[in-house]
């Protein structure tokens, strides 16, 4: 499965590259068929309305009494919600009105999978920027690896061909918020090019430091994996050695809860997320805001995308499972609804044919996160709504009991058809 420089234990001696190459993806084809202006560093972002009291005096007037319950105390649950109407100049986009609840960007939550979203869009990013003939999102992307932590790809059984691609990735991410598709990405752009990126675009709050879902320490994630990009023919098109980031978090102690489990036994002291992941609300909110309505954000601080980038990225933010052949994913454990928090919840029911949810989603910790643009494909009204929920009562880490059934999933599926009632109700 892994591309190899030597076939341990039975080769000595290298491969011819295109061989090499051919052999490789003839592997995964049999695979496939089987399965404003910048603000300076400490300056806050601008809001808008962020301070009125729409989002409040709607959900409080609502006829779910979970949603109320929350919104009273929404620090022992750790509600933040923000809302932004849209309005329209005949068939533009002109006037964005941001309100919120509770919304406290210093107040750190875990964003779990949101991570991955800016990931995506800094991946395709970065291919313009380097601007090599023939490299673009469906060159074959090989990880390599030259630390013993790390692993090596250089196909994926998932793609129709069997070639792992920076818009497979993408796809995957997406779609079911696959970890290794972030892992992959992650390790091609490393923590120095992400963070001083999103820093510069005015995302100071941002701090992407580890991949997901792998025991590495703080350290091991600084270093990130060798990479090759080949075109369909085998040559080669870019390579990028591993490397060491040098990038140094700003400095914070976020630690939680009353204790956690390790190595099956409980640790009475809080939790340690100082050098976990750092995504505010307001950056994600925004980030979705400037994909779906770029001409909305000061050219300073746009991603630098084409607009087939952009076609690329809401296309997939917005398709549904069973709408992807490749990859494809089995109904019963991946339903449509999977990742669409906001509305849905965790139901399976059958989706709504007049809404579409540009959206991506979190969940790890006991916090759920959803950053969704909605549209009603009736009228093609849209408006924005991201929310974050903490549902871990008894404050231990890593326990499995986390509220997400009764408190997390029901809380987001309410507030996203509240808020998308007064929004479809609204001039």
């Amino acid at each position: 499965m892994y591309f190899l420089l030597y076939f341990e234990d039975t080769m000595k001696t290298p491969l011819p590259l295109v061989l090499l190459i051919q052999l490789c993806l003839l592997v995964s084809f049999v695979q496939a068929q089987q399965a404003p202006p910048v603000p300076k560093k400490n300056q806050k972002l601008i809001r808008g309305k962020a301070g009125s009291n729409l989002v409040y005096n709607i959900l409080k007037n609502s006829n779910d009494s979970l949603v109320r319950a929350l919104i009273e105390a929404p620090d022992r649950w750790g509600v933040q919600v923000m809302y932004t109407t849209i309005k329209k100049k005949g068939r533009r986009a002109s006037q964005f009105t941001d309100h919120s609840f509770n919304l406290r960007p210093e107040q750190y939550f875990y964003p779990a999978s949101t991570v991955k979203f800016p990931i995506a869009i800094l991946a395709l990013q970065r291919l313009r920027e380097l601007a090599v003939p023939g490299l673009d999102r469906n060159s074959t992307f090989v990880t390599l690896k030259d630390r013993p932590e790390q692993t090596e790809v250089c196909n994926d059984p998932t793609a129709e061909d069997g070639r792992p691609t920076i818009a497979h990735y993408i796809k995957k991410i997406l779609l079911v918020s696959d970890n290794d598709a972030y892992n992959r990405l992650y390790e091609w752009l490393g923590q120095d090019y992400i963070n001083q990126t999103l820093h510069r675009l005015g995302y100071s709050g941002v701090e992407i430091l580890h991949r997901l879902s792998l025991p590495l320490s703080t350290e091991e994630n600084r270093y990130t994996n060798p990479v090759v990009f080949y075109d369909s023919s085998g040559r080669l098109l870019y390579s990028q050695a591993g490397a060491y980031a040098l990038h140094q978090p700003s400095p914070a102690t976020l630690k939680m809860g009353k204790g956690y489990i390790s190595r099956g036994k409980l640790v009475e002291e809080p939790f340690d997320f100082s050098f976990k992941n750092r995504l505010p609300l307001p950056d994600l909110h925004h980030m979705v805001r400037q994909i779906l309505f770029p001409a909305s954000v000061p050219a300073s601080r746009r991603f630098n995308l084409s607009e087939d980038d952009l076609f690329f990225l809401r296309e997939y933010m917005s398709r549904l499972p069973s709408q992807s052949r490749f990859p494809a994913y089995d109904s019963t454990a991946v339903w449509d609804n999977y990742v669409k928090f906001l509305y849905y919840g965790s139901s399976t029911e059958k989706p709504d044919s007049d809404i579409r949810i540009y959206n991506k989603v979190g969940n790890a910790y006991g916090f759920l996160i959803d950053a969704a643009c909605f549209e009603q494909v009736r009228t093609q009204k849209k408006f924005l709504l991201s929310g974050v929920v903490y549902c871990n009562s008894d404050e231990i880490f890593n326990d499995d009991r986390y509220e997400y059934d009764s408190i997390g999933y029901p809380f987001l599926r309410s507030l996203g058809r509240i808020l998308y009632q007064q929004a479809m109700s609204s001039r």
